[in-house]
């Protein structure tokens, strides 16, 4: 039996998710049709647009310019701040929902899955029709659309739903790559980054079809392994596996592809903040610790590295989880422009196995119990107001904690020790 592969991608997934959580929490207007656009902090010269609204692409704005040049593209620009607790929610309400079609699923980036429909087609039928009852459900449900790629590989699945936006169906099964695919330009095949595409058309290879019939063995002098793989992917050639996590986890991770390539410390510090939040509360649901951190990043060459510390004292704050990730990151980071992280937590165990400094045991022990109360309190009110609600801060003259919340009325400071 061929492989049946779905590719679901979020249409402007950071816009369009802001939008319908404003349009729930009261918001009058539908931001994804005026001159909106998610951005960055403009107070600081890291200000760039992050997603924007189909009037705004019309203006000439771009993804990825400063937020200054969007301005005197279209004067009336209505800047919106990037919500990640918002994000993960539609993404999981989408994942969740997916899982009811087939449990081999990847994760591919927060606004984007595979989904291997192979064995499914015995349970659901067509993979074609149920592709657009995905779309038209996704839509009815949650209140954003999707395109939906149908393939008989990743590849196939994934080139597939870029064809045409938004809210598509489009097949491209093997036997429709000469038809469908060929006639693109090299830069439109997946993995193909600009600065390859410029390489592969000045030794004349400009459309896929090109590539498709040019000599590996020319290729491969030029691209090294890089060049096998172009061939196969002109080919319609992908023998990857839909990668998804089996139930009985060994790890618990949490992983994000960000918006744009980081280079700034400070922001990929908050990244591993929301990670580690996210990894801490799956194991304290568990009741588990840990002993082992780690952690992965991905940079924009897709180049991915990872490291991780077998820690003296089991864990299962996520303060704790923080410190250790971004000490890790300290010590692999290389500066170069990061695509995508991942903070990974293992070797579990069920009771908090302290070793105490013998000169200093009265005041760990306290600290340690000081901490589970502080987490517990924090879990508490995540649950109920949400991730944001709550956070660490540090005072500048002294080591304590402080609890911050914040309610519709009211601001409250409470010093917990």
């Amino acid at each position: 039996m061929d492989r049946v592969i779905l590719h679901v991608d979020v249409n402007n997934a950071f816009l369009s998710w802001s939008a319908v959580d404003m349009l729930k929490n009261g918001y009058k207007e539908d931001i994804r049709y005026k001159y909106a656009i998610i951005g960055g902090d403009e107070s600081q010269r890291r200000g760039i647009v992050l997603a924007k609204s189909f009037p705004c692409k019309k203006k000439g704005v771009i993804t990825g310019e400063s937020i200054y040049s969007a301005r005197r593209k279209c004067p009336y620009l209505e800047v919106y701040k990037p919500s990640y607790e918002v994000y993960r929610k539609y993404s999981n309400l989408m994942y969740n929902y997916l899982c009811t079609y087939s449990n081999i699923i990847e994760r591919y980036s927060i606004d984007e899955c595979f989904l291997d429909y192979t064995n499914s087609q015995k349970l659901f039928g067509d993979p074609v029709k149920v592709a657009y009852k995905i779309k038209s459900d996704i839509k009815r449900m949650f209140g954003f659309t999707v395109n939906v790629g149908v393939g008989n590989n990743k590849l196939l699945a994934k080139m597939a739903s870029d064809f045409s936006k938004p809210d598509k169906v489009h097949t491209l099964f093997s036997y429709e790559v000469e038809k469908k695919m060929w006639s693109l330009d090299v830069a439109d095949l997946f993995m193909i980054g600009k600065s390859s595409a410029k390489k592969l058309k000045d030794l004349n290879i400009n459309t896929i079809y090109d590539l498709a019939h040019s000599d590996i063995n020319y290729l491969t002098k030029y691209f090294k392994s890089m060049g096998k793989m172009m061939w196969e992917y002109a080919n319609g050639i992908d023998e990857s596996v839909v990668e998804y996590k089996k139930r009985e986890a060994k790890s618990i991770s949490s992983s994000t592809v960000l918006p744009y390539n980081y280079t700034n410390k400070d922001d990929i510090y908050k990244v591993f903040k929301m990670l580690s939040m996210d990894v801490g509360k799956k194991l304290r649901e568990k009741k588990l610790y840990a002993y082992k951190v780690g952690i992965w990043v991905k940079y924009a060459d897709f180049i991915k590295v990872s490291k991780q510390n077998k820690l003296k004292n089991c864990i299962n704050t996520d303060e704790d989880i923080y410190k250790n990730a971004t000490l890790l990151f300290d010590l692999l980071w290389n500066n170069e422009k990061v695509r995508a992280l991942c903070v990974d937590i293992s070797d579990f165990t069920a009771h908090s196995e302290v070793q105490l400094d013998i000169f200093n045991a009265n005041n760990q022990s306290i600290l340690k119990n000081d901490d589970k109360k502080l987490q517990g309190v924090m879990d508490s009110i995540r649950s109920k107001y949400g991730n944001d609600a709550i956070g660490y801060a540090d005072s500048i003259k002294s080591n304590r904690k402080w609890l911050l919340f914040l309610d519709k009325n009211t601001i409250s400071g409470c010093k917990l020790f």
